[in-house]
C-alpha cells in the first residue's frame, strides 16, 4: 500500500507540460523576459512536452531563430495571435499525454480556454510578467508564476 502510494506522488509531481506563449505580449523589448527565463520557472513543476511561441508576422527573424533555439516551436500567425493560440491550447486538452497548460501571456483573453482545460482535468498554470496583469486568469488558474522584468 505504501508502495503505490509513493508511486503516485512521484508520479504526480513529474507533470508533462504543454506551455503556449504569447508572443508579441510577453516577448518584448521592454519586459526584458526570456523564454530561458520562462523554461527554467515552468521545469519546476514538470516536464516540457509541447512548446510553442506565437508570434505575429512583424516578428525578426532573430526573435524566430531565439525561439526555435530555446526549443519553442515557432507559430507566425498573419494577425493577432490569440485565437491561434487558444484553438492549440483547448486542443490540448483533449491530449491525453499532457497533464498541465501553461498560458504566458500579460492579458486575460485566454480565460475560455483555461476553463476548459480545467473542465477537461489538466492543471492549469499561468506565468505572468507583472503581479497586477491577467487577474482573471490569475484568480481562474490553479498555479501562477510571476516572473519579473529584467534589468
Amino acid at each position: 500500500m505504501l508502495e503505490k502510494l509513493k508511486k503516485k506522488l512521484i508520479k504526480s509531481e513529474k507533470k508533462n507540460l504543454a506551455v503556449f506563449v504569447d508572443g508579441p505580449n510577453i516577448l518584448r523589448k521592454e519586459l526584458k523576459i526570456n523564454l530561458q527565463d520562462i523554461s527554467d520557472a515552468l521545469k519546476k513543476l514538470g516536464k516540457i512536452k509541447i512548446a510553442r511561441a506565437y508570434l505575429n508576422q512583424y516578428a525578426t527573424d532573430k526573435l524566430v531563430e531565439a525561439c526555435a533555439n530555446q526549443g519553442y516551436e515557432p507559430i507566425i500567425v498573419v494577425g493577432d495571435v490569440d485565437v491561434y493560440m487558444a484553438v492549440d491550447a483547448t486542443e490540448a486538452c483533449f491530449n491525453p499525454n499532457i497533464d498541465a497548460i501553461a498560458f504566458v501571456t500579460r492579458d486575460s483573453d485566454f480565460l475560455p480556454a483555461l476553463i476548459k482545460a480545467k473542465r477537461n482535468g489538466k492543471e492549469t498554470i499561468v506565468v505572468l510578467v507583472e503581479e497586477a496583469s491577467a487577474v482573471a486568469l490569475k484568480n481562474t488558474a490553479d498555479k501562477v508564476i510571476i516572473l519579473h522584468k529584467g534589468v
